[in-house]
C-alpha cells in the first residue's frame, strides 16, 4: 500500500529529528570532552605535571626553633646556631646501602656513623628524614649537592643546634640537650611526631629538661616535590612551627662565673640568694664540665673522664648533694628552744669538753671545753655541749618542726634535676625507716647537725635567708618566660618571735666580727658591708675512744675522702640583709678555714657587683687577695656572645 504524501513527510520529519538529537548529543559529548581535556591539560597542568614521570608530593616536619635561655641581665646562656647536616629519607632512597656506599666515597664518613644511620633507618618510619652527618663543612655540602642525581633520597640541610656560650659555668643549672632516645620516648604517653625524628634534640638534665615543654615549641610542616629518583625538586608550601619560649633565669652570669672560678678545683658548691625575693643569683658546683660535649653525643673517652673522677663533676651538688649541716644547724636548735620558752639569752651551760648521756660520752670539738657559755658565746665559739643540753630539754619533735619551718628537710621547687628533699628526722621517721625507737642520743647528735640530719646547700641558703628576714623566702630560678615576669613564691612571715630572731642574728654577727668568733679571719672590714654567719664542720667518720685518747687525727693527715666536710652560711649586710650565702666544701676540713673565706669573697663580689676594693678585706690579707683577684679574672671566660637586647 502506497504511503500518502502526508505520511511520507511525517516519516522524514522523524528521521531529521532523530538525526538532530543524535548530532546534538555527539556535539555535546565532543564539547564536554574538549572542555575536560582543556581542564586537565591547561587548568590542572601544574598539578598533573607533578604526578607525571612518577613524581610525588611529600609532607615533611619542620623542627621548631628551641627557645633560648638568658641570665637576669639578658646575656645568652643557651642559644641556637646554624648547623649543616646531611639527611636521608628511606622511601626515596631505594637501595639504601648502595646510596650510603656512594655517599661515603664523596665525603668522609666514619664506619660507626654509617652503622648508626642504617640502624636508625630500620627503626624509623620510611618517610622520616634520618641524619647521616651533622656539623659538616660547606665543602661537603657542595659535594653532595653536585652529586645529587647519584644520591636519591639524600638531602643537605641547614638546621639549628644547641650551644652553650658560657661553657662550663652553667652546666649544672642549664643541663644540656641530646638526641631523643627510646628511654625518653618510653616516659611519654603520647609522643609528638616531632620527637620521632631521629637525632631530634630534647633536654636531658637541668633547666633544659625541666622546662622542655616550654622550650621545645611546636613543629611545622612543608610540602615538597620529589622526583622518581628521590631528589627534592622544589618546595611547594611551608607552614612554620611555633618556636619555643625564651626563658630568663634569675642568675647573674658574671657572678656565676666568678663563683665557679673561686671554687676552682675544689669538690664544692655555693648558692647565693636574694633575701628580698628568693632569686637565686648564683648556683655553682665544682668541678664542672662542658655541656657542649653532650649535644651531639659525648665520646666514650670524655664520658669516662667525668664518671671516673672522684670529685663527681656530673653531680649538681647544690641541690643533689646531701650533707650533715654540722654547726650551721645550731641556730635551728637554738630557735626551737627560744620559741618554746625553755631558755633565755643569759642562761648558761657549763662545757667541760663533753656531756654524758645515757651512759655515752658526747664530745665537744674543743677537748678542754669552753667553760660557762650563754647563747651568744655558744654560737660564737661553736660550743657543742651547750646544744647537747638544749636538745635534751627541747626534744627532737620541736627541733624537727623548726628545721622544716626554716626550709630544711623540704624539697624546694626549682627546675633542676634530682632536687633532694634532705632529712629533718623525728621519732616517726626512724620507726618507719629502721623499725627502731628514737633515742636521746639521736636527739643529741641532731642538735649539732650530725646523725640522721641531712641538708643540701640550697636548703642551707634558704635557711639563712629566713633567719635574716623572718619570712618564708622560697628560691626562685625562673625570672620570666617570653617576657612575662614570674612572681616570687613565699615571703610571708614565719610567725617567729622577732626578739628571738634578733638574738640569733646578733650571735651570728659575733661569729664573724668578734675576735673570738670562729669566722673572725673571714670578716668584712667595710662597715656598710659586714656579714653575719656560722661555720660548720661535719664528720664523715666515727672517731674511736682509742683515737681520742691518743689524739684525734688531723684532717690534713687523713685520706681526702675521710676528711670532714667544711660548711659556712652567712647573710649581708647585717643591718639590711640583701644576700644569703651557703658554701659546702666536700672533705675540706674545718668550715672556718675552707668554706668561710670562699663565702666572704663571693658575698663581697655580689655586694659590689664586681671585684670589691681591697679596703673591704683585713689588712693582712690584701696582698694575697689582690693576687687571687688577678688570677680569678684570668680564669673567668670572657663573654663573647651578645645579649638578647643586642641580638
Amino acid at each position: 500500500m502506497k504511503k500518502t504524501r502526508a505520511e511520507t513527510d511525517f516519516s522524514h520529519r522523524r528521521i531529521s529529528r532523530r538525526a538532530a538529537l543524535l548530532g546534538g548529543a555527539q556535539l555535546l559529548f565532543i564539547g564536554g570532552l574538549a572542555a575536560r581535556m582543556r581542564y586537565l591539560q591547561v587548568d590542572q597542568a601544574d598539578q598533573f605535571r607533578l604526578l607525571a614521570e612518577e613524581n610525588r608530593i611529600n609532607v615533611r616536619l619542620i623542627p621548631p626553633a628551641r627557645g633560648e635561655v638568658f641570665d637576669r641581665n639578658g646575656m645568652r646562656l643557651a642559644q641556637n646556631a646554624p648547623s649543616y647536616r646531611i639527611v636521608i629519607v628511606r622511601e626515596d632512597a631505594g637501595d639504601v646501602d648502595a646510596v650510603l656506599d656512594r655517599l661515603a666515597t664523596i665525603i668522609e664518613l666514619a664506619p660507626e656513623e654509617l652503622d648508626r644511620t642504617r640502624e636508625e633507618l630500620r627503626r624509623s618510619p620510611s618517610f622520616l628524614p634520618v641524619t647521616i652527618a651533622e656539623d659538616v663543612s660547606w665543602k661537603d655540602i657542595s659535594r653532595v649537592s653536585v652529586n645529587a642525581p647519584a644520591l636519591p633520597g639524600v638531602t643537605p640541610e641547614v638546621g639549628l643546634s644547641r650551644i652553650y656560650p658560657q661553657g662550663s659555668d652553667f652546666a649544672h643549672v642549664l643541663g644540656y640537650v641530646g638526641p631523643v632516645s627510646d628511654y625518653d620516648l618510653s616516659k611519654i604517653t603520647d609522643p609528638e611526631p616531632v620527637l620521632r625524628i631521629p637525632r631530634f634534640q630534647i633536654g636531658k638534665v637541668g633547666v633544659e629538661t625541666k622546662l622542655e615543654p616550654l622550650l621545645r615549641g611546636k613543629a611545622g610542616a612543608k610540602r615538597v616535590e620529589v622526583n622518581a629518583a628521590g631528589r627534592v625538586m622544589r618546595e611547594l608550601s611551608r607552614k612554620e612551627g611555633t618556636p619555643g619560649a625564651d626563658v630568663q633565669l634569675t642568675v647573674d652570669a658574671k657572678l656565676q662565673g666568678y663563683v665557679q672560678a673561686r671554687l676552682a678545683s675544689e669538690s664544692a658548691s655555693a648558692v647565693i640568694m636574694d633575701c628580698d625575693n628568693g632569686d637565686v643569683l648564683a648556683c655553682a658546683s665544682a668541678p664542672t664540665f662542658d655541656p657542649n660535649l653532650f649535644v651531639r653525643g659525648i665520646s666514650v673517652r670524655d664520658y669516662s673522664s667525668l664518671t671516673e673522677n672522684k670529685y663527681r663533676p656530673l653531680a649538681s651538688k647544690t641541690v643533689q648533694g646531701l650533707y650533715p649541716p654540722g654547726s650551721t644547724f645550731k641556730m635551728i636548735t637554738a630557735m626551737a628552744a627560744l620559741e618554746a620558752g625553755l631558755i633565755g639569752p643569759d642562761d648558761t651551760v657549763y662545757c667541760p669538753g663533753h656531756l654524758e648521756v645515757s651512759g655515752r660520752r658526747f664530745h665537744c670539738w674543743k677537748r678542754a671545753g669552753h667553760g660557762w657559755v650563754d647563747l651568744q658565746t655558744s654560737l660564737k665559739r661553736s660550743c657543742d655541749v651547750y646544744y647537747y643540753d638544749l636538745a635534751i630539754k627541747v626534744g627532737i619533735e620541736k627541733i624537727s618542726d623548726m628545721a622544716r619551718r626554716f626550709g630544711l628537710g623540704v624539697k624546694h621547687d626549682v627546675p633542676m634535676s634530682a632536687v633532694a628533699q634532705g632529712l629533718a628526722p623525728n621519732m616517726e621517721w626512724k620507726q618507719q625507716t629502721y623499725g627502731q625507737s628514737w633515742r636521746v642520743g639521736d636527739t643529741v647528735n641532731v642538735s649539732i647537725g650530725q646523725g640522721f640530719m641531712l641538708s643540701s646547700p640550697m636548703q642551707l641558703a634558704v635557711m639563712t635567708a629566713r633567719l635574716a628576714t623572718g619570712r618564708a623566702v622560697e628560691p626562685r630560678l625562673i625570672k620570666s618566660v617570653d617576657g612575662v615576669e614570674q612572681p616570687p613564691r613565699g615571703g610571708e612571715s614565719l610567725g617567729m618571735n622577732e626578739n628571738n630572731l634578733r638574738k640569733m642574728r646578733r650571735a651570728m654577727n659575733a661569729v664573724v666580727n668578734d675576735r673570738r668568733g670562729t669566722a673572725y679571719g673571714s670578716r668584712i672590714i667595710e662597715d656598710a658591708m659586714r656579714m653575719a654567719g656560722k661555720t660548720g664542720t661535719s664528720q664523715v667518720r666515727n672517731i674511736t675512744a682509742a683515737e681520742r685518747r691518743a689524739g684525734v687525727i688531723r684532717n690534713e693527715d687523713l685520706p681526702w675522702e675521710r676528711r670532714d666536710h667544711a660548711l659556712f652560711v652567712n647573710f649581708a649586710p647585717i643591718d639590711r640583709p640583701k644576700y644569703a650565702v651557703a658554701v659546702v666544701v666536700e672533705h675540706g676540713g674545718g668550715g672556718s678555714k675552707a668554706a668561710a673565706p670562699i663565702a666572704r669573697d663571693i658575698t663581697l663580689q655580689a655586694l659590689y657587683g664586681g671585684p670589691p676594693p681591697l679596703e673591704a678585706y683585713p689588712t693582712k690579707d690584701r696582698e694575697r687577695i689582690e693576687a687571687q683577684q688577678q688570677e680569678l679574672q684570668r680564669m673567668q671566660p670572657q663573654a663573647s656572645f651578645v645579649g638578647r637586647d643586642q641580638a
